[in-house]
């Protein structure tokens, strides 16, 4: 398994924008594909964006799709995402998440390794 941490959570007003950063140990990062996910309080963990290894695909959850981009720097073993346009509704602790493999997967249980996530709040 791959260790993952991730930065750059806070408070940011509505319509603002924050980019979380996610660093992972080992030297094989390139062979998985990388996740993020939010949990809201009282809420279940649910996908945001996942990008392949290479970094050539990518896909998104519905209510991020156009606002927000993942991207990855191999050289950095370091993933990012990109939010744009926050809503209060994108209010959340966000995890990165790792898995082997090519396929992207939007589901937690395919999963194999998390973060310790990092709240984003968003006010109105």
């Amino acid at each position: 398994q791959v260790q993952l941490v991730e930065a750059g959570g806070g408070l940011v007003q509505a319509g603002g924008s924050r980019r979380l950063s996610c660093t992972a140990s080992g030297r094989t990062f390139d062979s998985y594909v990388m996740g993020w996910f939010r949990q809201a309080p009282g809420n279940e963990r649910t996908f945001v964006a996942a990008i392949s290894g290479s970094g050539g695909v990518t896909t998104y959850g519905d209510s991020v799709k156009g606002r927000f981009t993942i991207s990855r720097d191999n050289a950095k073993n370091t993933v990012y995402l990109q939010m744009n346009g926050l809503k209060p509704e994108d209010t959340a602790v966000y995890y990165c998440a790792a898995k082997v493999g090519l396929v992207l997967m939007t589901q937690t249980k395919q999963y194999t390794s998390w973060g310790q996530g990092t709240q984003v709040t968003v006010s109105s």
